[in-house]
């Protein structure tokens, strides 16, 4: 028997997500779509598949018959409402799973930290970019004594950023940046988001660089390869764009840190994209793809070890 999940935020990622759950998940099944506006194409393709729906957020959603056997919650809204959400949910028993940059609960990026989260009530999935980059950092982090500094640009189409995107900038820049250092161990983080308007839209690209002491170029690389390939196990379409580069600075050429100073080390920099699956979302729209993708192999994981409920 399937676990019955809820959804609630009926725009571009929530109705991704819907359709991933419906066409991907051997355990999960949707309980419950929600929404705010009656007329979105979130809540007419839900209801059109049969699932429960609501045009009145979250309270309509617990007004729901079949609220009760619901277990997973996702939201998919505003850093500002899942405040709210999940203290009510939390208050009811749900298993949140948190895909706004509020940050209420833990940071999870599946291949780095879930398996340390799956007892919290809320589970957060950081940004688009930090569950593209994070693991890049991670990689990095394991296979030396300390990652001084870590910092990302992710460049995604414009069109592929709709207004709860567009709402959450200020928090994405912040929420990743301290991702980067809580998950992927660096010392200190940044985070940078460009929006490009090209025609035609441009897959989203993200560049990692890390600065490093201790280990070795090629542990460095074989760590980062091999956490590449644990990501296209739930994102098939995250691939590196070019070869891993270093670049050395010794004794007599430091490199000037931010907030730390001149500093010996090795600078790595890693090229990725992110191809989307194009459930709903278009190809070239792989920031979100990446955060519906990471929230159900979450979703599933904490089904298998909370519930006890493996795929067939």
């Amino acid at each position: 028997m399937k676990t019955k999940v809820a959804i609630i935020g009926s725009g571009n990622i929530g109705t991704d997500l819907m359709i991933k759950i419906q066409r991907t998940s051997e355990i999960l099944e949707m309980g419950a779509m929600v929404g705010i506006d009656a007329n979105s194409d979130g809540l007419q393709r839900a209801a059109e598949s049969g699932v429960p729906i609501t045009h009145e957020g979250l309270d309509g959603l617990t007004r729901l018959d079949g609220y009760a056997d619901i277990k997973v919650v996702f939201d998919a809204t505003s850093a500002g409402a899942h405040k709210a959400h999940s203290e009510r949910l939390v208050a009811d028993g749900k298993q949140v799973i948190d895909l706004t940059p509020a940050a209420v609960g833990p940071f999870v990026v599946p291949v780095v930290n879930m398996d340390e989260h799956l007892n919290e009530t809320n589970m957060n999935m950081v940004t688009c970019g930090g569950q593209a980059t994070i693991p890049i950092v991670a990689a990095v982090r394991r296979a030396t004594d300390r990652v001084v500094y870590g910092e990302i640009v992710a460049s995604i189409s414009s069109k592929s950023a709709g207004p709860g995107t567009r709402a959450n900038i200020d928090e994405f820049t912040v929420t990743t940046a301290k991702g980067i250092e809580i998950v992927g161990g660096a010392e200190r983080g940044k985070a940078i988001i460009v929006m490009n308007p090209a025609e035609p839209p441009m897959i989203m690209r993200d560049t990692v660089y890390t600065f490093s002491q201790g280990g070795d170029e090629n542990a460095i690389r074989d760590s980062i390869l091999a956490m590449v390939k644990e990501v296209q196990k739930y994102v098939p379409g995250y691939r590196l764009k070019q070869e891993v580069q270093f670049e050395k600075f010794g004794d007599n050429q430091k490199l000037n840190i931010p907030d730390v100073g001149l500093t010996a080390g090795l600078k790595t920099t890693v090229f990725l994209e992110v191809e989307g699956a194009a459930h709903y979302l278009p190809a070239y729209a792989g920031n979100l793809d990446i955060m519906t993708s990471s929230a159900l192999a979450t979703a599933e994981r904490w089904v298998e070890t909370k519930l006890g409920e493996k795929a067939a």
